[in-house]
């Protein structure tokens, strides 16, 4: 089985293909029977057909798929979850051995309904907007915001939102002159205050009173003065983004400018919630710096009051810290319920509180991007800024979006990890084992893209005592599992994707169950696990959970004699899955050394909505080799990959990183590239250089772009990545496979290497005494 074709066709990839027969074998397995879905997978030969879906009959309601059993005669099918009989409807009367819908096709195992029930109202899209910039910093958003609007969709609805001192909403349905309702930073405004100083709480659904001359199209829409086409809007609302000003009030020089982020992002999410609930909106936060008043308050504008570290956040000396947290988690809760996406857009040399903050992205599927700067350059692109490129994403961002999943009586569902919420379905699929967010089978996600991609857990309860299922599987025995994802697409249609896929129970002792075993997506969903309990807990005693599971892990499935380390033998199937792990415990998702706060919640944010691919490069960078007699190759993670007469090609997935040699720098610096019968030289300084302009091309969010020599300062993002095999303690000598002082660039760190890292894992998994 081709694990990579089959996440082409589905969007999915599963940790097994082969499921463990009863509770106990898959409890011996370590890594849980888990699905890493992307509900919204690309797909140019899958064009949505246009009829409804035919459901099972309540409470089941499995939706028809290539694996039920078919009565042509009788016009009957049989649920393959319930096996329940449902007859057909009366628009499938014609089918026959020969003439059957689509989703009955074995390759039509993903299938995409378009519902007849259209969208009740265009897509939402609120600005909220700092002005505590500089001059020039605000001058370039400005731009930047004025082109985002000709990237939204003529028919959605825009309103914008200006904070510093005071948060403004700005009045866009008034046309003879400049209008805002203004709210003090400095106090905290209740849903209802928002609703009622707004005038929303009268009408249904907020809609406002007609006032005399104003068109009838302004009068269908809720909150219709804030909120309007963008056809009908872009001028005026060009107009207030071109006079915007930096925001008035003074700041000492010993202090923060007044920045009141939370009442801004109250004030949107009380305009949404009331005027536009369960609809598809995204509220679009741009921050230059860290809230310093009111309501969710990260620091306080005196400059000596440092921002928090980590290292306050453990000891608990941070004033503001759990206040905060508390307030934007409750906004996250009214946003996500509401069905509102919420991205937080951070450009700043010091951080802006997206650790508090981040549950607003991470509950509603927001985006979560932040730079040095509010706008920056990204080499010859031509992108004005990261925001333009986020925005140019916009037709294909899909609105509030319910996924649930099934599976058949041998297996129960423990839970979904990613950036969403529960839907509070309590079905016969949930399972006692929770992990992540568990206790139900459905997960409501504010805002759906292709990129999304969800973790979905399941535990076997065949075998169990009590459990519904017969203890006893007969030879060939056949799980399923179903993913039903309902979503209102961009154009405004409301659709239904479905995947089913089967797999094979493995009777214990069976080889099936480690020939399909996937490696690389098992790693990826360890590590959400791994990051879902670094929320939680103490790092220290995560990275000893993730030892503990890799060392039962080998223990079940290498091959070696009790207390003989020399034996131990990983197969091809499990023997990279090791090599990842360690990897992991060195990344920057459990790692909080020489990295904040705000920048540990965005590394975490995005490996919790990236496909495997993605995912595995933030946890085991790539590293290309360019040199003059060699082509390009990949080579090891490693510090013996360094060498003078080569260019090193690193992708982090958030950073592209070019290393010269100590060779090819002098090179460089000489000049030689320029000169006539150098051309070789030329091409491979180029080479790489296109190379990771076309990674940036697709990669969001855009990663920084670093260019640097052997011995240079910014060398250090190299080397953090690459197994120290070479350090200052064995550059002189180290023994075999350690690597010497002629090989390589001696690192200067205390970590263990991967050789080292491996050693002690044979001798822990053979029960051998360590030294």
């Amino acid at each position: 089985m081709n694990f990579e074709d089959v996440e082409e066709r589905d969007g999915l990839r599963l940790s097994w293909n082969a499921w463990p027969a009863t509770r106990i074998e898959a409890t011996r397995t370590v890594v849980p029977i888990s699905a890493l879905y992307s509900p919204l997978k690309q797909r140019e030969d899958l064009p949505p057909v246009l009829y409804d879906p035919v459901t099972c009959k309540p409470p089941c309601r499995a939706v028809l798929n290539p694996y039920c059993q078919i009565d042509v005669r009788g016009k009957l099918w049989i649920c393959p979850f319930c096996l329940t009989r449902n007859s057909f409807p009366a628009h499938y009367k014609d089918i026959s051995s020969t003439n059957m819908p689509a989703e009955l096709y074995p390759k039509y195992t993903t299938i995409e309904y378009t519902l007849s029930r259209p969208a009740q109202t265009p897509p939402v899209f609120l600005y909220v907007v700092d002005t505590c910039l500089d001059v020039d910093e605000l001058k370039a958003l400005r731009d930047t915001l004025v082109v985002s609007l000709s990237l939204l969709p003529p028919y959605a609805l825009v309103g914008l939102i200006t904070f510093g001192t005071m948060a403004s909403l700005h009045e866009l349905g008034y046309e003879h002159c400049s209008k805002s309702y203004v709210f003090r930073g400095s106090k905290e405004y209740t849903p209802k205050q928002i609703s009622d100083m707004l005038g929303l709480a009268g009408g249904s659904r907020g809609v406002v009173a007609p006032r005399p001359g104003m068109p009838p199209q302004q009068q269908m829409y809720g909150a219709a003065r804030f909120l309007l086409p963008v056809s009908q809007v872009e001028f005026a609302l060009t107009t207030i983004l071109e006079g915007l000003k930096r925001d008035p009030w003074p700041v000492a020089n010993d202090k923060r400018p007044l920045r009141c982020t939370g009442v801004a992002l109250s004030v949107a999410v009380g305009l949404l919630e009331t005027s536009f609930p369960n609809t598809g909106a995204r509220i679009m936060l741009f921050a230059g710096g860290p809230c310093t008043e009111g309501p969710g308050m990260v620091v306080a504008n005196e400059l000596r009051e440092p921002i928090r570290s980590h290292h306050d956040i453990d000891r608990d000396t941070v004033k503001h810290y759990k206040r905060a947290m508390k307030f934007y988690e409750g906004l996250a809760k009214r946003a996500s319920a509401a069905g509102h996406a919420v991205d937080l857009l951070a450009g700043c040399l010091d951080q802006v509180g997206l650790l508090e903050m981040k549950s607003l992205a991470n509950s509603t599927n927001g985006a979560m991007i932040i730079s040095d700067r509010v706008v920056q350059g990204i080499l010859e692109l031509g992108f004005t800024a990261p925001f333009v490129f986020r925005l140019l994403q916009c037709f294909r961002i899909y609105f509030p979006g319910t996924d649930y999943a099934k599976a058949t009586k041998e297996l129960k569902i423990s839970g979904m990890i990613g950036h969403g919420i529960s839907a509070n379905k309590k079905s016969g699929c949930v399972g006692e084992t929770e992990i992540g967010i568990g206790g139900t089978s459905a997960w409501k996600i504010a805002a759906l893209s292709p990129r999304t991609a969800l973790a979905v857990y399941f535990e076997v309860v065949a075998g169990a005592a009590g459990g519904n299922a017969p203890t006893p599987m007969g030879p060939n025995a056949r799980g399923l599992i179903q993913f039903v994802t309902h979503y209102q697409h961009s154009s405004g249609q409301m659709r239904l994707r479905v995947t089913t896929v089967a797999r094979n129970f493995a009777e214990p002792g069976s080889p099936n169950l480690g020939m399909l075993f996937d490696q690389e997506a098992a790693a990826v969903l360890m590590a959400r696990i791994a990051v879902f309990k670094a929320e939680i807990d103490d790092s220290p005693d995560v990275l000893r959970w993730l030892d503990r599971m890799l060392i039962r892990f080998c223990q079940k499935f290498a091959e070696y004699r009790k207390e003989d380390p020399s034996s131990f033998r990983l197969t091809d199937k499990f023997s990279i899955y090791p090599q990842f792990m360690f990897h992991l415990r060195r990344s920057q998702f459990l790692q909080v050394f020489n990295n904040s706060p705000d920048e540990t919640a965005f590394y975490r944010h995005i490996l919790d909505e990236e496909d495997v691919n993605n995912s595995l490069i933030m946890i085991q960078p790539t590293l290309m080799s360019y040199g003059l007699e060699t082509p390009p190759e990949p080579v090891l993670l490693d510090s013996v990959s360094i060498k003078p007469d080569v260019i090193l090609l690193l992708d982090t997935f958030f950073h592209i990183l070019i290393f010269h040699g100590s060779t090819i720098a002098e090179w460089r610096k000489a000049g030689y590239a320029d000169q006539e019968g150098y051309e070789n030289i030329k091409a491979l300084l180029e080479a790489p250089q296109t190379d990771a302009q076309d990674l940036l091309v697709d990669r969001l969010p855009i990663p920084r772009y670093i260019v640097c020599d052997q011995g240079g300062s910014q060398a250090r993002f190299l080397l953090s990545k690459l197994n120290p095999s070479t350090t200052h303690v064995n550059m002189y000598g180290g023994g075999p496979g350690m690597g010497g002082g002629a090989s390589g660039q001696a690192i200067f760190t205390d970590d263990v290497s991967l050789q080292v890292f491996m050693e002690h894992l044979k001798r822990l998994a053979v029960g051998a005494q360590t030294t």
